[in-house]
């Protein structure tokens, strides 16, 4: 990956290669998210984001009733996590700019001077470091003035949204080569009008995921077209958005044809749009909502059609796909009358199936986690075969665990049966898989279950004002495969010159 090129293996190693080895120009990183680790929920100009309001409305939702108040209090100690994602050796960091931290009104009225010089200080020490910054211009925290507008089920949002971004591409695109536009629209969209447990916690199934839905790839079609037309030409870097995408597998052999129609509505709905050659919601899944939304009386589909000009707009707007990847799930079709939970872990009432886990899968403390390593490179097959020879980010994959321990071997199989599947969907499927992200650095706010579920690279100690940050097994084991750029960290043969 040109745009994200490092001293993969340095000048002052020899590596002696091997089936385990991973691609020359491979890279590898860590990541975060402003809400999660940032803190300084109020300070200086900033404003109240979704999060700031759903965390301090609705305490009761969340374990412990747990904010992003002070989280990690990375805005304080981002030199302290620059220097654990220098230590582990890594090629990049993923981070998050807080939209609220920079256009405190939501609107290009007005940019932070505070915000700049924070996000400037951090993209600057990466650089000195030899580290590219990856920024995710919006991962779940929206200004709550535009929600108080509708947020994301006001058709604006992508005007406000690609006015945001002109800002942050002016602002820091002459050093960041890595964009992703937006983190996981299935978490802010789906997750958060299904059931309610996201911000902004309106529940609205089948009708308020599906206009953010389409929002969302609006918003970052139009986001893209600015970088295009505006920036491109000058900066020369690359623009996608990262999915979060469930395998879903037949329950029995008879479910295939389930599974498929599952894949197209958690895999496809935020990437047909965008990376197919024909553009627009899978044909599969509009057809469904179109029929039952007949059935239902409306004269009208609940899922909003993309116009001829829309499709156009959206489509092909990718320099790489961005997928983050955790666990997967079964697939079969509900039984008549059968009870089908919401979308996306539990079912999906709108394609009659139902979601459900083998027994042998294992379970981490986080309820939705299963261990399912084939299930990322089935999942990175799925994906070549739907889009074509796209070069894709693996830009998260990471274990939960309840407990604060240093020594977390449950987490370092996680991240070696996982890294072992990649190098797989590599070699043996020709996936062009050019980047690794561990999810994440360090442990943080991980939303609804408030500090209770814990997936960092390093614990942090959320008792202690300094918020002290130690290294677990699993940043050893990281660091050691990142140094030999193998999963042969025991046996690589290393000469120091």
């Amino acid at each position: 990956m040109w745009w994200l090129k490092a001293v993969v293996i340095s000048a002052s190693v020899c590596l002696v290669l091997g089936k385990r080895d991973f691609p020359p120009d491979f890279v590898f990183g860590a990541a975060s998210a402003a809400y999660q680790v940032e803190g300084a929920w109020n300070v200086s100009d900033k404003s109240v984001s979704i999060w700031d309001y759903f965390a301090h409305t609705y305490p009761e939702k969340i374990v412990n009733n747990a904010t992003g108040d002070i989280a990690c209090d990375s805005y304080n100690k981002w030199k302290t996590d620059i220097e654990l994602v220098s230590e582990l050796g890594l090629h990049f960091y993923r981070f998050s700019i807080s939209w609220t931290r920079l256009m405190p009104t939501g609107f290009p009225d007005y940019i932070s001077e505070d915000g700049k010089r924070y996000y400037n200080n951090i993209i600057d020490t990466l650089l000195e470091k030899k580290i590219q910054p990856v920024v995710t211009m919006y991962h779940f925290d929206l200004p709550q003035s535009l929600q108080d507008l509708g947020g994301w089920t006001n058709p604006l949002v992508a005007d406000w949204f690609a006015n945001y971004a002109r800002v942050v591409f002016s602002l820091f695109g002459d050093r960041v080569k890595t964009w992703l536009t937006l983190n996981e629209p299935i978490s802010f969209c789906d997750i958060a009008y299904n059931v309610g447990t996201q911000a902004p916690g309106y529940i609205s199934p089948g009708i308020g995921n599906y206009i953010c839905n389409k929002n969302t790839m609006l918003a970052h079609a139009k986001a893209y077209r600015v970088y295009d037309k505006e920036f491109r030409s000058k900066q020369n870097g690359k623009v996608s958005l990262a999915n979060q995408i469930l395998w879903l597998e037949p329950d029995t052999d008879v479910d295939g044809e389930a599974a498929e129609k599952a894949r197209q509505l958690m895999g496809g709905m935020y990437s047909h749009p965008i990376f197919s050659k024909q553009g627009g919601w899978p044909p599969v899944i509009e057809k469904i909502i179109a029929e039952k939304s007949k059935e239902e009386g409306l004269p009208y589909s609940r899922l909003p059609a993309f116009t001829k000009e829309e499709i156009e707009l959206v489509k092909g707007t990718y320099d790489y796909m961005g997928f983050n990847f955790y666990t997967s799930r079964t697939v079969r079709d509900a039984k008549p009358g059968e009870k089908i939970g919401a979308w996306p872990f539990e079912g999906a009432p709108d394609i009659d199936i139902v979601i459900g886990v083998r027994p042998e899968w294992k379970q981490t403390d986080a309820w939705w986690l299963y261990i399912t390593p084939e299930g990322i490179r089935k999942q990175l097959a799925w994906l070549k075969k739907e889009y074509g020879d796209i070069e894709i980010l693996i830009t998260e994959n990471g274990c939960a665990s309840s407990n604060a321990d240093v020594d977390d071997e449950v987490r370092v199989q996680y991240y070696k049966e996982h890294l072992e599947q990649v190098l797989l969907a590599i070699k043996e499927d020709g996936v062009k898989v050019t980047g690794y992200t561990a999810w994440t650095l360090m442990d943080n706010y991980e939303w609804t279950d408030g500090y209770s579920i814990k997936f960092g690279l390093h614990h942090v100690d959320f008792e202690n004002p300094n918020r002290t940050r130690t290294p677990r097994s699993s940043a050893d084991y990281y660091a050691s495969v990142v140094k030999s750029h193998s999963l042969d960290v025991n046996n690589k043969i290393i000469d120091e010159l």
